[in-house]
């Protein structure tokens, strides 16, 4: 009995070990391949803990391996987008001014229903509440309300209320997004001249770089602040 006790609190401390270096995501916040790796090791370390005739070596190699593992898709995936997009896929709209794109939900194998459930944990019980909604890679859905239901909403304060629009990404992580940039209506010198005018010659340089048909753009390089600009004129509508 005393030796089942034993395994039981190495194995449980070297399990709470990987997940702490692996990071603090929860369950819903995980990628694929990431809820894969944790319900994987999960069932290797219930093994060596029950059963006596099974060396605890072997349990713990398998865990390492996995962790390791784990280390080498998350920066392949950091390197190529590529990668990442086949092991996580990549953010789909499933909502748009237009309503409901049927097709992204029947690619997604999701249903209305599913939708519908979604906004309304998100806060919003009707489509005509909402600009964009997004399914991410990690199966959760997230919401760009119209701008008179946003929070503190312009229709409460009798203001004037501006329409929304997505922020489309152009940069991520020193890489130019090529199919955005497609979509924007721009072009590779153009992203270049915004950078140099951020002071900046390498897109290396450059952690994110955010632009929204209104022209409203964020810049973020790797090392210093970010800040919030205007580039009207520049993005196509």
């Amino acid at each position: 009995m005393l030796t089942i006790v034993l395994r039981s609190i190495i194995i449980y401390l070297i399990v709470l070990f990987i997940f702490r270096i692996m990071g603090k995501r929860q369950i819903g916040q995980m990628q694929p391949f990431e809820l894969v790796l944790t319900l994987i090791i999960a069932d290797l370390a219930t093994i060596p803990m029950a059963e006596v005739g099974v060396p605890v070596l072997h349990g713990i190699v398998p865990l390492f391996t996995l962790t390791i593992l784990h280390f080498i898709l998350t920066l392949i995936s950091k390197n190529s987008i590529g990668f990442s997009r086949f092991i996580s896929g990549k953010p789909v709209i499933v909502i748009n001014p237009k309503g409901i794109d049927y097709n992204a939900i029947k690619m997604l194998n999701i249903s209305i229903d599913d939708v519908l459930a979604a906004l309304r944990n998100a806060g919003y019980f009707s489509i005509s509440q909402v600009q964009y909604a997004i399914m991410e890679t990690n199966g959760k859905i997230s919401v760009m309300p119209k701008a008179e239901f946003s929070p503190a909403t312009n229709g409460d304060l009798k203001t004037g209320a501006e329409e929304s629009f997505i922020p489309i990404t152009l940069i991520s992580e020193g890489k130019i997004m090529e199919e955005n940039l497609s979509l924007a209506g721009l072009s590779k010198e153009t992203i270049i001249s915004i950078i140099q005018e951020k002071g900046f010659k390498n897109i290396k340089e450059v952690l994110l770089l955010t632009i929204d048909k209104a022209g409203l753009a964020y810049f973020q390089p790797k090392k210093g602040e970010g800040q919030s600009f205007t580039a009207s004129g520049v993005i196509k509508s």
